[in-house]
């Protein structure tokens, strides 16, 4: 065999080691640290588990229980070097506890970071990722979320960001388990670029704050695209501009990620929280909840139970949606349009307002249908409007039949979500 063959084929595992079969359609599921930070025990992922079932989130897609930072003792197993959990937060035990989410018929994670300490000032994995992902296996874990806290400057490159992710990559394979492998490097290094083949998912900026547009020096980049310092306080709409040219790097099996959902947390309005679950649906991010599931509004679960925004970020085609324009306008903000393809000639758009006053706005359907061509957007379409419930009370009424364009009235920082499809394949499924 030549050796340039030999030294191809030698790569190839590390190459396709992502191949765990997991995320084929964006994660969902509930996460421990924007609501409670550190302050975590046994208790709290327990009841969060059982709210997820109790409120009907399971069958909604949302399985996934996820420990976040702090759930460690102050060292590793001074033998082994293993990992160790808090005792005083978890005195059965993290494998206790998977075994009791499991027992609901929900998956477990647990969180880490690719530094000496994670971001919460507990040990790390940088040079432990063997024994950490051998012993998350044998505790029953089925995601594992990778911080970048503390990473002793190996940064700066592409290469140098994907070799330290990477050995958590191969060690998780090497487990035998399949877990879910969720990258938080915060967008250092383009990670779009080069995870692809070792993460499900990859986080695109700074942490969110629960706020729709404030500025934060230390959120300080305006675009991610060449961001020296993602920082953290990111505002949510913020964190949309960011994501506006990735989904071009998104797929079945490998997602940009927005960061964990902060509806319920009480930082924004519901017309917010409506923008913040509806745009982290088209673009499709994860949906990872972070409010109180024990204790919601009725609005809260409203948001969180639409079905109709759920299935786009389901949808089994895994193609996010672009944003096709973005206008400023002389009041202050903008106003957006953003479009993608679904399966079956399904298409979904939405309209954006992140200004400070409401908005009445002639969308022309040639914009919508941009990447389909002229003389497909020329058509008529069947449009449902995805916030709107229909008689049955199912998200999702038809408004209309629409041809050339659709006049679109949009509350300030509110975000309206539409379902379109041809007329003539709306009338056939009627008639069946």
């Amino acid at each position: 065999m030549a050796p340039k063959l030999v030294a191809l084929l030698s790569v190839l595992p590390a190459a396709l080691a992502l191949n765990n079969g997991l995320a084929i359609t964006p994660q969902m599921g509930w996460n421990t640290w924007n609501h409670f930070g550190c302050g975590i025990d046994q208790d709290t992922i327990v009841s969060a588990a059982q709210a997820l079932i109790s409120n009907g989130l399971d069958k909604l897609g949302y399985n996934y229980v996820l420990v976040d930072d702090c759930w460690q003792a102050d060292a590793r197993d001074p033998s082994t070097g293993a990992p160790v959990e808090d005792k005083s937060k978890f005195p059965n035990g993290i494998k206790a506890v998977a075994d009791q989410v499991h027992s609901l018929g929900l998956k477990f994670g647990i969180y880490s970071s690719a530094g000496t300490y994670t971001c919460g000032g507990k040990f790390g994995s940088l040079g432990y990722e063997d024994i950490d992902a051998q012993t998350y296996a044998s505790w029953g874990v089925d995601y594992l979320k990778y911080d970048n806290c503390y990473n002793e400057g190996r940064a700066g490159t592409p290469q140098i960001s994907y070799e330290r992710f990477n050995n958590m990559s191969q060690a998780l394979n090497a487990t035998g388990r399949p877990i879910l492998y969720s990258m938080c490097n915060w967008g250092e290094d383009g990670p779009w670029n080069f995870a692809v083949n070792i993460a499900n998912s990859w986080r695109i900026s700074g942490d969110i704050y629960d706020n729709f547009d404030r500025y934060d020096d230390r959120c300080p980049c305006t675009s991610m695209l060449d961001c020296k310092l993602p920082g953290f306080i990111c505002a949510m709409s913020r964190i949309i501009d960011f994501s506006a040219p990735l989904g071009q790097k998104a797929g079945k099996g490998h997602w940009n990620d927005l960061d964990m959902l902060e509806i319920g947390n009480g930082g924004m309005t519901y017309d917010e929280y409506v923008t913040h679950f509806s745009m982290w649906a088209l673009v499709k991010s994860p949906l990872i909840l972070g409010n109180d599931i024990t204790n919601m509004s009725n609005e809260t679960k409203e948001i969180i139970t639409n079905d109709a925004i759920i299935a786009v970020n389901q949808d089994s085609g895994g193609s996010a949606a672009s944003r096709i324009w973005k206008r400023a306008l002389p009041e202050g903000g903008d106003i957006q349009l953003w479009a993608g393809s679904l399966v079956n000639y399904h298409f979904v758009f939405a309209v954006m307002n992140t200004s400070p006053k409401n908005q009445t706005i002639d969308i022309s359907l040639l914009d919508v249908f941009n990447d389909q061509g002229k003389v497909f957007g020329s058509g008529t379409f069947t449009i449902s409007d995805l916030w709107q419930k229909d008689s049955s009370g199912n998200w999702g009424t038809t408004v209309g039949n629409f041809q050339g364009k659709m006049t679109v009235s949009v509350k300030t920082h509110a975000t309206r979500v539409f379902m379109a499809v041809p007329a003539s394949m709306a009338a056939v499924r009627q008639e069946l």
